[in-house]
Formats: C-alpha cells, sequence, structure tokens
C-alpha cells in the first residue's frame, strides 16, 4: 500500500490502522504499482485537529473527516491520533464493511489507556469516551476498564525498590504451526542443553547475587520458554535450585513455572517444583479438540491433558493456569465452546485467553500465504462466549495485551478468580517495573522513575542458544 501523509502525522500508527482492515499488509515506499492507495492530510485550527483521508482499493475508493479537540494537558500526538484515526477508520468500514471491535485503539496495552481515562475522567465517562472517541464496542469498553481496574491494583506492588527475574529455557518438544517463538526442537540443539543448563544456573546465580547488592527486593520468577518441562528432572532441579540457593523463595510473591506441554508435565517435576517453592504452574491444552491438536503440530491429546492436569492438581502447587487460543485454524465456535465448558468444569485458577495470531516466521505461514485473509468471524463469537461465561463463573479479566496480524484483530485476556491474579505478567507488559532476563532470547528491562521522570533501559541477550553458549 502507498501512504501520502501530509501534516504531523504518526506514520506507524497509519500503518497499524491499515492492517487492521489489510492483514500482512505492506508499505514499501518506492512501489512501483500499488494495488492500495492512502492519502491523509490534517490541519490545526484554534479547536483541534481536523483529517481528511482518501482510500482506495480493489477498485473502490472511500473518503472519510476526522476532528479531534485540543484536550488540556494532552499531547499533541494522542490529539493527531485520534483525528487520523477516525478518519482512516471510517474510510476502511465504509470501502470493506468491517468494523473492528477495537476501534482505533491499536496498540498492545489497551487497557493502558482505559486506566488513563479512568484517571481523568472516572469510570462512567471513560467508557462513554472508549465508544465514541475510540470507536471500541460495547463488550471491548467494559472488558477494557475491569482490565485497567485490576492491573492497577497489582500495579500498586511496584516501585523502584523492586524487580522481577525471567529465566528462559528455548527448548521444545516439538514446534508448533503457528509459532514464532524462539524455541527448539531438533536431537541436534538438544546436545546444546547440559551446556546451556550449566550456563544459565551461573547467570541466575550471578543476577540474583547483584539483585541483593542493590538491594532491590525480588517479587516474581518466572521460568518460560519455549518448554521449561522439556528439561529432564536433574536439568529442571538445577534450574530451580540455583534459585532457591540465591534468594528467598518464601519470600516471593510468586514463582512461576512454565510447564506448557502437557505430554512433559511428569510427577517427578512436579515434586521437584513443588519442593524448590514454585507456587504457579501452566498446564496449556490450546484446544481440547483432537483434530485441532493434530493439526497446528502438539505432540498430545485431549486425554494427555487431563491426565497432566490431574497430576499438577494432585502436586499441590498452588496455583494452576491453562491457556487456550480461539480462532485456530480448523477449529469452530461449538469446538471452541466445548472447551471452554470443558476447562471452566476443571476450576483453574487462571483461564488465559489468546487469540490466534500469525506470525512471520510460523509454519502456518509459509504453508498458507492466504491465511492473513481469514475472513471467519467465529474468533469473535468465541472469545465473547469465554468474556461471558468465564465472568459468569467467577473469573474476572485482570491482564491483556494485544499482536499484530491477530485473527479479528482480537485480544489476549487473563482471566483469574479474586486472589489467583497472575502477577508477573501484569508487572513484566508495564514500562514501571524491572524486569531482569537470564539466558537466550531474554530481555532485561531496567526501568527507573526518578522525580516522576521514567528511564527505560533494555538490554537484550543473545537470541539463538549456539550465541548464548559462544558469548562469553
Amino acid at each position: 500500500m502507498k501512504l501520502t501523509l501530509n501534516g504531523k502525522i504518526n506514520r506507524t500508527y497509519v500503518q497499524s490502522l491499515c492492517m487492521m482492515f489489510f492483514h500482512g499488509e505492506k508499505f514499501p515506499e518506492n512501489e512501483e504499482n500499488p494495488a492500495k492507495f492512502l492519502t491523509v492530510n490534517t490541519y490545526d485550527t484554534e479547536e483541534g485537529i481536523e483529517c481528511e483521508c482518501t482510500l482506495e482499493a480493489f477498485g473502490k475508493k472511500a473518503k472519510a473527516n476526522g476532528f479531534a479537540k485540543f484536550i488540556e494537558g494532552e499531547k499533541y500526538e494522542r490529539t493527531s491520533k485520534s483525528a487520523v484515526g477516525m478518519a482512516v477508520y471510517n474510510a476502511g468500514v465504509e470501502l470493506t464493511g468491517k468494523e473492528i471491535p477495537w476501534g482505533i485503539l491499536t496498540g498492545i496495552r489497551p487497557s493502558k489507556v482505559a486506566y488513563e481515562q479512568i484517571c481523568r475522567y472516572g469510570e462512567a465517562e471513560a467508557k462513554v469516551n472508549l465508544k465514541e472517541r475510540y470507536f471500541l464496542s460495547e463488550n471491548k469498553a467494559d472488558l477494557a476498564i475491569q482490565v485497567a481496574k485490576n492491573e492497577g491494583e497489582i500495579l500498586k506492588l511496584s516501585d523502584n525498590s523492586n524487580c522481577s527475574l525471567y529465566i528462559s529455557i528455548p527448548f521444545c518438544p516439538s514446534r508448533c504451526n503457528y509459532c514464532s517463538f524462539i524455541s527448539y526442537a531438533t536431537p541436534k540443539l538438544f546436545e546444546l542443553v547440559p551446556a546451556y543448563i550449566d550456563k544459565l544456573t551461573s547467570e541466575i546465580a550471578s543476577t540474583l547475587k547483584s539483585i541483593k547488592e542493590q538491594r532491590l527486593k525480588l517479587l516474581t520468577v518466572y521460568i518460560g520458554g519455549g518448554t521449561p518441562t522439556v528439561l529432564n528432572e536433574n536439568q529442571l532441579e538445577a534450574v530451580l535450585k540455583a534459585v532457591y540457593d540465591n534468594t528467598d523463595v518464601n519470600e516471593l510473591l510468586e514463582f512461576t513455572l512454565e510447564g506448557g506441554r502437557p505430554d512433559t508435565i511428569t510427577e517427578g517435576k512436579l515434586s521437584i517444583a513443588k519442593r524448590y517453592g514454585v507456587n504457579r504452574i501452566s498446564v496449556n491444552p490450546q484446544t481440547l479438540n483432537d483434530d485441532v491438536l493434530k493439526f497446528i503440530g502438539r505432540r498430545h491429546t485431549v486425554s494427555d491433558f487431563l491426565e497432566a492436569y490431574e497430576r499438577v492438581r494432585k502436586s499441590e502447587i498452588k496455583f494452576v493456569n491453562t491457556d487456550l487460543i480461539a480462532g485456530l485454524e480448523n477449529d469452530s465456535f461449538d469446538s471452541f465452546k466445548a472447551t471452554v465448558d470443558r476447562i471452566i468444569s476443571l476450576h483453574p485458577d487462571n483461564i488465559t485467553v489468546h487469540s490466534f495470531s500469525v506470525k512471520k516466521s510460523a509454519q502456518i505461514l509459509r504453508d498458507n500465504e492466504d491465511i492473513y485473509n481469514k475472513s471467519d468471524d467465529y474468533a469473535i463469537k468465541s472469545v465473547d462466549y469465554a468474556y461471558k461465561t468465564l465472568i459468569a463463573n467467577g473469573y474476572e479479566p485482570y491482564y491483556m495485551y494485544r499482536q499484530k496480524n491477530t485473527v479479528c484483530d482480537l485480544e489476549n485476556v487473563g482471566y483469574a478468580k479474586k486472589g489467583t491474579f497472575g502477577i508477573y505478567n501484569v508487572l513484566m507488559m508495564s514500562d514501571c517495573h524491572t524486569v531482569y532476563g537470564v539466558g537466550a532470547g531474554s530481555t532485561t528491562k531496567i526501568v527507573k522513575n526518578i522525580d516522576g521522570k521514567l528511564e527505560i533501559n533494555r538490554i537484550f541477550s543473545k537470541k539463538y542458544p549456539y550465541e548464548y553458549l559462544q558469548d562469553e
């Protein structure tokens, strides 16, 4: 798509708006024969910013205008985005006939905007603004406000005196066809695991020592991947022992082990996890449909999940999370509905509902380039059903983020029963909490709030395990 932007306009924001209507769209600067065109012009007035745009595609043309008033205390860019968003969104709806549940909110954390609105105007007016200024649907406005309120309570735990630790285990028993994480499943790469664990445990010890020297309080530890439980018992114990020996795990608010694959979770590993202080674990079916599991490349069955879940509950690890994915290829609303109902009957503490997202490096995109154009809106029905049903069964939405190229531009939401909210994910997604990352592909985010001014520095570990092992 060729973009012509005249005025003080955030180009990245305009691209994000376009990708809501044209998934997978690219925006080369010098495309010779573009099939789509968007022209956006903005003008400052005494009262605010006016915008007009023209969108051309599929032999059709749509024009729309937008206007946003200057609001005291609001940055110019936010006002500009409102005006531009209104115009581009309305043109996109007119041209494609597709309305977007999240309206013109394109960012990764829509609840952040909702929280700002609540603080400025109060909950009732915030909801009106989300619907009228940002074009959110009724459901999404309610969801954003609920998440903002629950996230706000968790974020009160965070300040300059505390931090979290993320430990990366980038290995999996197999790679799901929708996955883009830096995780590895080949026998050759598994040969790196012993050396990887040796270096990782040393880095865990040195990082925890540094945290102590800085007199920071460690709130949460999260072991993710990949699939950490793909490690054998001795390897898993080495990682957990490195944490246990270098901090008081009894003082942690949360110590999470991402189990992920049911086929990697054994009684022995659970016993080790419990012994070393793990108090939260995930066991993730994604779906309770064996045909869909096979299609997406999961090497486990529904029966495997149910058996693993029972083992997890018997381990007496305090909190259990399950992950589901709405909008998977070859799935259906009835199938997803049955999955949600069955999972609720198991009474996990947390249920995270992801929306299927097309990743550039995922196998599923290489197999089917047209997947970006998937038009089936069963995913919308699926996440709406999950939202209403989970709330009706005592779960609250407390954590949310969005990704690019997600089916129907939907969201990922963590639901939990009161008192069981997952703390790490909220702190990690915010920009007000330091998170130290160890292991290949991890990121350390140093956050400092100095006299109300936020300073954020990111340090990236080597991406691949072999690079990580060579980095001395």
